[in-house]
């Protein structure tokens, strides 16, 4: 199931993003658990979308779900992102997209920590990280 966007757009996405940031963030891929550059992350910083570049967490809401994925329990601003109903591969999730590019970012559940019981569960390859100066 792939973004919805033009032609033109997909094609400026597939020059702009290597080929398996176009998967995840375009074609609404996963990267494998335990494998992202962002996992076991502990940096203080923002992650930003790696699409856009638009904020999107603070590593002060990152947390150690043990799932695999960064987690976080609140976005930046909740305006920054789109929450979508996701029937794929059998199951019941909310998908987790930039607002502003629409980008594939992954999953939110509603078994996180306080104070919000949200994990965002996201896709490494989905965020850059901009260390805090």
């Amino acid at each position: 199931m792939k973004t919805k966007s033009t032609d033109q757009d997909e094609e400026n996405w597939r020059q702009k993003l290597t080929k398996e940031q176009y998967r995840v963030l375009r074609e609404k891929g996963t990267e494998p658990a335990f494998t992202g550059k962002y996992w076991n992350h502990h940096d203080k910083g923002f992650y930003k979308c790696a699409a856009c570049g638009a904020p999107l967490f603070d590593s002060e809401t990152k947390f150690e779900s043990g799932s695999g994925w960064p987690s976080f329990y609140a976005p930046v601003d909740e305006e920054n992102i789109e929450s979508k109903k996701d029937l794929s591969h059998g199951m019941i999730r909310t998908e987790v997209l930039c607002k502003k590019c629409k980008s594939h970012l992954g999953h939110v559940f509603k078994d996180g920590p306080k104070p919000t019981g949200l994990r965002y569960c996201i896709n490494s390859i989905s965020l850059d990280f901009k260390p805090e100066n």
